[in-house]
C-alpha cells in the first residue's frame, strides 16, 4: 500500500543505470584517446562497421528503458488507484495560500492534519492559476488546474510535521506558498478534527489556530496535539 519505497526504489534504479552508462561511455572514449592517437595512427584508417557491436548497443539500451518504463508503470498504477477506505480531504489552491476541507466540514488553512496509517485521498483545485500540490516527504505531487479536479493519494506512516509547497511557478509569491503536513496518531486525530472553533482571541477564526506571539510573528499553534517534528524527513527532502 505504501508506494514510497516503490519510487525511491525506481529512482535508484535509475541513477544506477545512467551513472554505469556514463562510466562505459566515458571509458570508452578514454581507451580510443590512447588506441587511435596521431602517434599510434598516423594514417587515419577506414572502418566498415561491427554488426555485433551495432545489435548490442541497440539491444541493451532498448532493454534498459524497458526496464524503467515497467518499473515506473507498476508505481503509477498504484498511485492512481485509490483505496476505498481512503480519508478524503479537498485542498483549494490560490495565490499564495493552501486551504483544506474535511468531510465533516471543517475548513482550514495553511495547515493539513492527517491520521497514522490511514491512506489520504487529496482532491485538488485551483481557484485561480495553475499551481503543484507537493509534498516531498510521501514522494506525492500533483497539478491544480482552475475549473478541473485532480486527486493523487499517499499513506501517512511516520508521525511529525513535514512540508507542503507549490511545485510550479504562479506568480510573485510562489516561494512563500507553503504548507503544514501535521501526522498525528488517530486518536489525536479524531480530537483535533471534532474539536471546536478557536477562540475569538486568534487572529484568524478558522481551525489552523493561527496566534500572534509577543513580536506580532504569526505562527501555527499546534502545541495541544502533542506531535515531534521530524526534522531528519525535513531537512533530507529539497524543495524541487
Amino acid at each position: 500500500m505504501n508506494f514510497k519505497s516503490n519510487i525511491d526504489n525506481t529512482f535508484i534504479l535509475i541513477v544506477v543505470i545512467s551513472v554505469t552508462l556514463l562510466l562505459i561511455v566515458t571509458a570508452t572514449m578514454v581507451y580510443f584517446m590512447f588506441k587511435y592517437n596521431r602517434k599510434r595512427n598516423p594514417k587515419a584508417g577506414n572502418i566498415t562497421g561491427n554488426t555485433t557491436l551495432e545489435v548490442i548497443w541497440t539491444a541493451v539500451p532498448l532493454v534498459l528503458v524497458l526496464i524503467i518504463f515497467f518499473s515506473g508503470w507498476a508505481d503509477f498504477r498504484i498511485m492512481r488507484n485509490v483505496p476505498p477506505d481512503a480519508l478524503v480531504v479537498k485542498v483549494t489552491a490560490r495565490m499564495w495560500m493552501w486551504s483544506f476541507e474535511y468531510p465533516n466540514g471543517k475548513k482550514t488553512d495553511t495547515l493539513m492534519c492527517v491520521p497514522q496509517d490511514k491512506p489520504v485521498k487529496v482532491e485538488i483545485h485551483s481557484a485561480d492559476v495553475n499551481h503543484s500540490f507537493y509534498v516531498p516527504a510521501f514522494r506525492v505531487k500533483e497539478d491544480a488546474i482552475p475549473g478541473r479536479t485532480n486527486y493523487m493519494w499517499f499513506y501517512p506512516d511516520q508521525l511529525g510535521e513535514f512540508t507542503i509547497t507549490c511545485a510550479e511557478y504562479c506568480g510573485m509569491g510562489h516561494s512563500f506558498m507553503q504548507g503544514k503536513l501535521v501526522v498525528l496518531p488517530p486518536d489525536k486525530f479524531n480530537e483535533w478534527l471534532n474539536e471546536k472553533p478557536p477562540s475569538a482571541d486568534t487572529v484568524k477564526t478558522d481551525s489552523t489556530k493561527i496566534i500572534a506571539d509577543s513580536s506580532g510573528v504569526k505562527k501555527v499553534n499546534i502545541d495541544s496535539i502533542n506531535v515531534k517534528k521530524n526534522s531528519k524527513v525535513s531537512k533530507d527532502v529539497k524543495k524541487p
